[in-house]
């Protein structure tokens, strides 16, 4: 009983800490780097474009510096890990597995496959000015996920287990294909290395205007079911019961979610273990109740990739550090630190 108030605590004041967290970690981002903002020159710009009167002189070097490079990459970086953590949390439920991700399902490996391949390629701009390699990529990962949905299905069903391992077997396959395309990339190596490793150095507004739309309209699928998914949660026969059409919701999910992975894999490349270990920590404070844990964990995901994303451009300045190596090296040591609190814990028993 006590645990449980400590959880409904938890419930109301997480929302409040995390978007105090988001706007902190954001104001730190934009003013940080080469070209230090003050937060008073950030809110000046912020009041010359509403309209208002601001009283503080900007450069227009600094001004474009700040709305055209450092604004779309923290916008950027925020949706992305939004909608990893979120497609995180989804596959996790839906499979009731604390290891799912969109790596286990194949659409990330799909949608590096697709970006490698566009840039050996050499394709140029493609639709909307939008460059060949998000498009590849994007298509890469929802080709994938009918490939594994269509090797798993018996008959009119995807039963969880056949649908974990295709996803495991294609996507160490397509990796091996991708580490094929990288061998023989000579010239292009660098560009095709950095994706992989994943980054946000190219951040501009065009790719926040392609990208956050599908994460949109991904996350709020997902989240229109939030309460099958709790349901699933207590076994697919038991949601049966409920009159849950088991097989129509595995799909929308998994549609969802991979949308929201493959949005965010063809702005950024590849960027492990924010839909592993966000989630993770999540339910372990709130528990696995996906109305709260949904949300949640987009706005900590955003926090996270943000912050590490800052870290990364600054740590060795000039020089920059790929965003996916620095949630690598933090994600894994925290990820064994939680799955030894899981012991502890309650994970996937209830949702009250």
């Amino acid at each position: 009983m006590k645990h449980g108030q400590e959880e409904k605590k938890l419930k109301i004041l997480i929302y409040p800490a995390l978007l105090l967290a988001l706007i902190t970690v954001a104001a730190m981002a934009i003013s940080i780097g080469a070209v230090p903002f003050t937060l008073r020159e950030i809110g000046a710009v912020f009041l010359e474009l509403s309209g208002l009167p601001c009283g503080v002189s900007i450069e227009p070097v600094k001004k474009d510096i700040l709305l055209q490079l450092r604004m779309p990459r923290v916008v950027l970086a925020g949706a992305v890990g939004a909608a990893l953590a979120t497609s995180g949390a989804a596959f996790q439920g839906l499979f009731r597995n604390p290891m799912a991700d969109s790596y286990v399902i194949g659409v990330s490996s799909g949608a590096a496959l697709g970006a490698v391949a566009a840039m050996l390629v050499g394709l140029p701009a493609a639709w909307g000015g939008v460059g060949a390699v998000p498009l590849f990529a994007f298509a890469g990962g929802a080709a994938t996920l009918i490939l594994v949905y269509q090797m798993a299905r018996v008959g009119n069903e995807v039963p969880v287990m056949p649908l974990l391992l295709a996803g495991i077997a294609v996507s160490a396959f397509l990796s091996a294909l991708v580490s094929l395309l990288t061998y023989f990339a000579d010239d292009r190596l660098h560009q095709v290395v950095f994706w992989i490793m994943g980054g946000l150095g190219g951040a501009t507004w065009t790719k926040v205007k392609i990208m956050v739309p599908y994460a949109l309209l991904g996350f709020g699928t997902v989240y229109f079911y939030h309460r099958e998914l709790n349901a699933m949660l207590f076994g697919e026969e038991t949601a049966h019961h409920l009159g849950i059409d088991i097989e129509k919701v595995k799909k929308i999910l998994l549609a969802g979610s991979s949308l929201m992975v493959a949005a965010a894999v063809s702005t950024s490349g590849i960027i492990g273990f924010v839909g592993l270990v966000v989630p993770h920590f999540i339910r372990l404070l709130i528990g696995p109740d996906h109305r709260h844990l949904l949300p949640t964990s987009a706005l900590l995901g955003a926090v996270l990739l943000i912050a590490t994303d800052t870290l990364g451009r600054t740590i060795i300045a000039p020089r920059e550090l790929p965003v996916g190596i620095i949630t690598a090296l933090l994600g894994a040591p925290l990820f064994i630190y939680l799955l030894r609190r899981r012991k502890k814990l309650r994970y996937f028993d209830r949702t009250e």
